[in-house]
């Protein structure tokens, strides 16, 4: 009889660490398409030190000027967009090895409709000091969804869905942040995972 027991309970075991593995792979699965465990942990930590190297990137001096705005000839209101810091920023942003094209094509598209609309007068007049008549940096630097942070603030990226050419992830920060964790995304490029959306360009939001 003890060893009947024995025998049930060590099946019963045997079952339930099945059920309980089975359960985590399918949940894994459905998150990490096409990965095993040993590449989605690579891919989740490449991903985690590209976000924060462009976080950091953004408040160095080697970042760009996001609004190279110009003013009217009396210096009351901004007329649109310096042409041609706007193409220094586009190399520079390539240059970075951070960003994927369409990442920066976005950017580019959200600089031109801003320029159109702010010569044509189609937005609210911004006057020069104030802060922009649309959302795109607007009291909230884009990059990091905040008004500045601390290294000391990063916490970890929470995988949504992944696969080995694209991704999508949320940023988040330490608990007790004052700042809302955003979702990024990413895709490779030349064999290396880029930033393709941040959350701050999306351009719908950010035109309005």
């Amino acid at each position: 009889m003890k060893y009947f027991g024995v025998v049930t309970l060590i099946l019963a075991l045997t079952f339930y660490s099945c059920g309980h593995n089975n359960s985590k792979i399918d949940k894994s699965g459905k998150e990490t398409e096409g990965l095993d465990a040993n590449e989605a942990s690579k891919s989740r930590e490449e991903i985690q030190r590209l976000i924060r190297q462009v976080m950091i990137w953004s408040e160095s001096k080697e970042s760009i000027e996001l609004l190279p705005v110009i003013p009217d000839i009396n210096n009351k209101v901004y007329a649109g967009f310096d042409m041609k810091k706007h193409k220094a920023n586009l190399k520079k942003l390539g240059e970075t090895n951070f960003f994927t094209t369409e990442f920066i094509e976005n950017y580019n598209q959200i600089i031109l409709t801003l320029d159109r609309k702010l010569r044509n007068k189609e937005i609210e007049e911004w006057l020069v000091g104030d802060l922009p008549t649309f959302n795109f940096v607007n009291d909230v630097n884009p990059w990091c969804q905040c008004q500045g942070f601390s290294p000391k603030d990063f916490d970890d990226v929470e995988i949504i869905i992944l696969d080995n050419k694209s991704g999508e992830l949320k940023w988040k920060w330490k608990k007790g942040s004052s700042w809302n964790d955003f979702i990024f995304r990413v895709a490779k490029e030349e064999n290396k995972w880029k930033i393709s959306y941040l959350a701050g360009f999306d351009f719908k939001e950010s035109i309005k």
